[in-house]
């Protein structure tokens, strides 16, 4: 829910027999239906606002809540810094893992649309699940999940994605429903679950709801002005406004309020259009009731206080009424006796499974998804087939003479350089990806090792280490490159070391973006500086000290060294047939080298085998290294 704007936050639990909403939730005999009570007292949560520009930035504390609640802090999915008050559960504190015990339902989807729904909810059970329960016991819940949301129809369906025809919306809000019901939580939260669906979808959304209300379900969601026929089906309604409560109780009790207090709702209004006119000070109601207010005042000559705003008027007389002192005493019994406060629970993120068992599931709903969605797989080996071809065309059959050398030294730039760039591309494994893990991260699916271990495996072999060994089958023996096993297989090793660095550096940029053109900027831009500092368009020898370092962060600079090592070492351009013509041109273009030792020593490279693989051991300890910032960042 954004701030600054009017929400309306419903709960809805059992009914009562004639069809009224009941009041029992309000009450701990709740819990002993199977539902739990949550409770919230004088809560209040300030977040640290950042304005002005780089060294003129000033932090301002910001106040969202008084005295009140927001459905992520009561979810205890919000940073605990900043927040205030009781938060209670069947009159007890909040656990400190409430986030991964409970059900929550974001606005946007997060279900990985590559797979049936079937599977999806198969990965939550596996995930969410204790080892300790069956395998069979977990395909019974799937089932009945299915059966309960009915969803058996399309069970065996993809979700689906922008690429692939999946499920229509309604089944596709009710699978993001089934992944939360797979623990049986006895609190489901939902952020605005009728998002993005149409009136008819949206009310048999909430009919679903209603059933697992009355089985004994703690409902707690926001909504944005629901219709009149979905209105109707809640049992207790709270309106929130500019971080202020301005009426909690029974549903079908607010219009008689809001008329108590000089607000009368028209007739064939929709309540919940008439209580946001009334919030946002837009609705026939509030006119007349600011008219009525400014005669009063004329005729009592009593002065208005102008600064206060609509809600926090509301806010007031909601404070003074009977509703309002009905829930203070209902709360006050149920945390009777507790004095533990909750804003001293540390909170933490507890998992059903070990790490292997989080590996293994993770990994395979990642393979899953490649295979489910192979266009960029297959897009990216054919452009490597196509560029291998071009370069070997343009490249042909090197000679062991000055062009050869300079052909060469160019043909090594160009494999490194492209190996970097195509590696942007796994930009998007985090950044589309990222609201799905932030789910189910703090859902306690999964460990960010766990499954940023898994993106690295789907994404490092297909996408990366099977490029690097076409590019090189290719290159290499239309180039006529040195004619060795060991060489051969040096220079593949090193084009995948290359490309895992450069997808390191990726995912840790990636990590820290939410948005994909931005992370592609930036890592365009940082490898532009690395290729200036590869050894090729310009002699690292001649760099002025206070500069020279940067080579030493340049991904392309270990790669080249590396490539020129493995094919210069060794060499001879001068015992052609054409060495007489060649001195001639080496003296023209003054040249004092004619063997590869002579070149790799005036670019001021060790030619050793300890001068070759630095260069590897440096590249891989850039990809841990990278490795474990994209863990932490994200």
């Amino acid at each position: 829910m954004a701030e600054g704007q009017s929400h309306i936050s419903i709960q809805m639990s059992d009914s009562s027999t004639n069809g009224n909403p009941s009041r029992q939730q309000s009450s701990p005999d709740l819990a002993s239906r199977g539902g739990s009570t949550l409770t919230f007292h004088n809560v209040c949560y300030h977040v640290k606002m950042k304005s002005g520009f780089l060294c003129c930035k000033k932090t301002v504390d910001k106040e969202v809540l008084r005295d009140i609640n927001l459905l992520d802090i009561l979810a205890a999915r919000k940073d605990p810094y900043g927040l205030s008050g009781d938060i209670l559960i069947n009159g007890a504190p909040q656990p400190a893992n409430f986030k991964c015990t409970s059900g929550y339902v974001v606005q946007d989807d997060v279900v990985m649309g590559t797979l049936t729904v079937r599977e999806n909810f198969q990965f939550s059970a596996a995930l969410r699940l204790p080892k300790s329960v069956k395998e069979q016991e977990k395909n019974e819940r799937v089932n009945q999940i299915i059966k309960e949301l009915g969803l058996n129809k399309v069970a065996d369906s993809k979700v689906g994605t922008q690429f692939i025809r999946g499920v229509s919306g309604g089944e596709r809000k009710r699978t993001n429903i089934g992944m939360e019901l797979i623990t049986d939580p006895a609190i489901l939260f939902l952020d605005e679950p009728t998002t993005g669906l149409d009136a008819s979808t949206a009310n048999a959304v909430l009919l679903l709801l209603k059933r697992m209300a009355k089985q004994g379900k703690t409902i707690i969601f926001s909504i944005h002005q629901p219709r009149y026929s979905i209105f109707r089906l809640f049992d207790n309604l709270t309106l929130l406004a500019a971080g202020r409560m301005l009426y909690h109780g029974p549903a079908q009790n607010a219009i008689e309020y809001f008329r108590s207090v000089g607000y009368e709702c028209e007739a064939y209004n929709n309540p919940a259009d008439f209580f946001l006119d009334i919030i946002n000070g837009d609705s026939t109601a509030v006119a007349m009731s600011k008219i009525a207010e400014a005669n009063a005042a004329e005729n009592t000559e009593e002065h208005i206080d102008c600064d206060k705003t609509l809600a926090e008027k509301l806010a007031e007389q909601y404070s003074s009424s009977t509703y309002y002192q009905e829930t203070k005493a209902i709360l006050e019994n149920i945390s009777l006796g507790n004095k533990k406060k909750t804003k001293a629970i540390f909170r933490q993120i507890t998992y059903a499974n070990s790490f292997c068992h989080q590996l293994k599931w993770v990994s395979r709903r990642t393979f899953k998804n490649l295979i489910g969605n192979p266009q960029a797989s297959i897009a990216q080996l054919c452009v490597t087939a196509f560029l291998g071809l071009i370069v070997g065309a343009i490249f042909f059959g090197v000679k062991d003479d000055y062009t050869g050398l300079q052909n060469r030294v160019g043909a090594l730039f160009f494999l490194t350089t492209n190996q970097c760039f195509s590696s942007i591309s796994a930009i998007e494994l985090f950044v589309v990806e990222k609201k799905i893990f932030i789910h189910e991260y703090i859902s306690g699916y999964y460990r960010t090792s766990a499954y940023f271990i898994s993106k690295l495996m789907a994404d490092l072999i297909p996408m990366r280490t099977l490029p690097s060994i076409i590019f090189t089958c290719i290159t290499y023996f239309m180039l006529g490159l040195k004619p060795t096993v060991e060489a051969f297989f040096i220079m593949m090793f090193t084009l995948m070391m290359v490309s895992y660095t450069a997808t390191s550096m990726a995912l840790a940029i990636a990590a820290g973006q939410s948005v994909v053109a931005l992370a592609n900027l930036l890592m365009t831009i940082a490898f532009v500086f690395m290729i200036i500092f590869s050894g090729l368009l310009v002699n690292l020898t001649s760099i002025m000290s206070w500069l020279s370092w940067l080579q030493y962060f340049s991904i392309p600079q270990y790669g080249m060294t590396a490539l020129q090592i493995n094919e210069l070492n060794g060499l001879n351009f001068c015992n052609s047939s054409n060495t007489t013509n060649l001195n001639d041109n080496c003296q023209q273009i003054s040249q004092p080298w004619c063997t590869g030792e002579d070149y790799l020593k005036n670019q001021g490279i060790d030619a050793s085998s300890w001068g070759l693989w630095q260069n590897h051991l440096a590249l891989a300890c850039m990809t841990e290294g990278r490795g474990f910032h994209a863990r932490i960042d994200y």
